[in-house]
């Protein structure tokens, strides 16, 4: 019996954003763990903006522990287009239902936050505790704020309530069943759409935003769901916990690498009109190995090569 299945297989388990990307990773890993007293929810079983919806949300489900991934989320373009939309639904998704969770007794929460939440000019590898050391990258600072909010709330309730919540840092996610939309998407799935869509129309170049400079760290969805399973099973203490591989890769060496999987051999173009990010995000993760026993498994080489698979797939299914 793994540590996961011997401290969660007499829990009720339930996820919210569980019918999502990442829902449905760890869908999967709790299967794996043999968890069978499991519910994975999603917005159209119940509306976390809605106060009231929370509270049928816990009074119904009856959660022993309850891992809140619901996320109103996207790219650069989807956080310009719509960051009122996103610090709302994002904070009050999480204020409601921490607050309802405290009021019946659920044993624990585990609120997933963003790497958005640190501060724009940070020094990689992040530190968990320099999260309050600055404001975070504009386009991206509704929602990073929103979800730094939560990790506030489960302190102060721990403070005055002894309540236990734990709150886990992901850093940028990526794997199948990822969201392909080029309005919506994070880079990872972004690229390969548009290099995938270049090969098959016979484009000569494609062109990207920014210059290619700022530097991101992937984590391939799979180990982030294995690394939640362990934390709600493991972690009980206040501080947040980084989630990550601690590689960092420039947005430029990104794209030649998902060209050179995706089988691309035209020119890429950078358009520097349009907004870089965050210049560089890279995790400390020796939190999560020392208190969780957590490491990554997937290379992001043989991530890539995955999720271009499982998209390719994807879309032969839908022609």
């Amino acid at each position: 019996m793994s540590r996961i299945s011997r401290h969660l297989a007499d829990k009720r388990l339930v996820v919210t954003g569980g019918t999502g990307f990442l829902g449905k990773h760890l869908q999967q890993a709790a299967s794996a763990e043999g968890l069978r007293n499991t519910r994975f929810l999603g917005s159209k079983d119940y509306d976390l903006t809605d106060p009231s919806e929370a509270r049928r949300l816990i009074q119904e489900e009856q959660p022993d522990v309850l891992v809140n991934a619901a996320a109103v989320c996207g790219g650069i373009g989807a956080n310009r287009a719509e960051p009122g939309r996103f610090f709302y639904a994002n904070a009050v998704m999480g204020l409601h239902l921490i607050e309802e969770a405290r009021r019946a007794g659920v044993q624990k929460f585990v609120q997933l936050g963003t790497v958005c939440s640190y501060p724009k000019h940070a020094t990689p590898p992040f530190r968990e505790d320099e999260l309050w050391d600055g404001y975070p990258e504009e386009t991206n600072a509704p929602y990073g704020l929103a979800k730094k909010m939560l990790l506030v709330q489960l302190q102060a309730y721990r403070e005055q309530y002894d309540y236990n919540g734990v709150y886990v840092i992901p850093v940028n996610l990526y794997g199948p069943y990822d969201n392909f939309d080029l309005e919506t998407s994070h880079v990872i799935p972004a690229l390969i759409r548009r290099f995938d869509d270049a090969m098959r129309l016979g484009y000569d170049t494609v062109t990207l935003w920014g210059d290619g400079t700022p530097s991101r760290e992937f984590l391939h969805a799979r180990d982030a769901a294995r690394g939640i399973l362990l934390a709600a099973a493991l972690y009980d203490q206040p501080e947040p916990v980084n989630l990550g591989t601690g590689r960092e890769i420039t947005i430029r060496q990104l794209a030649e690498l998902i060209a050179r999987e995706v089988g691309y051999t035209g020119g890429i173009a950078w358009d520097p009109s349009k907004p870089n990010g965050q210049p560089r995000r890279q995790l400390d993760t020796s939190r999560a190995r020392e208190r969780l026993g957590f490491e990554p498994q997937i290379s992001l080489e043989e991530g890539v090569a995955e999720t271009i698979v499982w998209y390719r797939s994807a879309l032969a299914s839908t022609l």
